[in-house]
């Protein structure tokens, strides 16, 4: 087959919220769906995609990942760095090798999945990279340095890839998350940002420092994510980020 007869995307961290909700997008869009995740996806993955559980803070797995992945195709439109590794307490209770593990899950990863997704993303002859960065990358809280700082370090790499790949007629943009319902933003619930003293109190007081009063759902970011990855509708947006948190960075915070 010819490039232009399929579509193929990469996501990484397919099995968490938001890389569930986007795999199963990009699925019903047509797409061949190759998914990786360190978890077990659970569930019925898409029968033409391709799911490979491994872990991308690993170099030598991402270097199995993309051998496998050029095996099941010879070209990408499409590749959505959707994994991370969250860590919530305070920087100087923070170990290096806490550190490091946020860094090499959250930009190292990226960086090296680029360069290795970089023939078949070129091979498609007009594709798309949508790296999931995060608004603590502009706006952030206490006890979450690791995280804000390698989310902010996304959004340089954005910009700088996007450059870099133009000549190849690959694109690269960010999306930036706010609150949404997923495994992650629960269990970072307990960082002290919030009031309440249950999950759901928790979650309700966070939806209303929210400007429309309610947390975001996966599904929300995962049509944003295939905005920014589909030619038709995003062909003239190359290296920026566009912030999807309900408002939340809007308004003012002495107010």
């Amino acid at each position: 087959m010819t490039p232009s007869s399929f579509k193929t995307v990469l996501i990484t961290g397919i099995a968490g919220g938001i890389g569930r909700a986007t795999a199963s997008l990009f699925s019903k869009k047509g797409w061949r769906v190759i998914g990786v995740d360190r978890k077990p996806f659970g569930g019925t993955f898409p029968a033409d995609g391709l799911f490979i559980q491994s872990d991308i803070a690993d170099p030598d797995a991402l270097e199995a990942i993309f051998s496998q992945a050029r095996d099941f195709t010879d070209h990408l439109h499409a590749l959505v760095n959707n994994a991370a590794l969250q860590i919530a307490k305070p920087l100087l209770d923070t170990s290096v090798e806490e550190w490091d593990a946020v860094m090499a899950s959250n930009l190292r990863s990226v960086f090296l999945s680029t360069k290795l997704a970089h023939p078949l993303l070129k091979a498609a002859g007009r594709s798309a990279i949508v790296n999931v960065s995060s608004v603590h990358a502009v706006q952030t809280s206490a006890n979450i340095a690791a995280y804000a700082a390698s989310k902010g370090g996304l959004l340089a790499l954005t910009r700088a890839l996007a450059i870099e790949f133009a000549p190849d007629n690959i694109r690269v943009n960010a999306i930036l998350p706010g609150a949404v319902d997923t495994p992650m933003l629960r269990a970072g619930l307990d960082r002290g940002h919030v009031d309440g003293d249950d999950i759901h109190t928790r979650l309700d007081n966070l939806a209303r420092k929210t400007v429309n009063g309610r947390i975001g759902r996966p599904e929300e970011i995962a049509h944003a994510i295939y905005f920014l990855a589909d030619e038709t509708q995003s062909s003239f947006m190359t290296g920026q980020a566009m912030i999807v948190d309900g408002g939340a960075t809007a308004r003012l915070s002495t107010e």
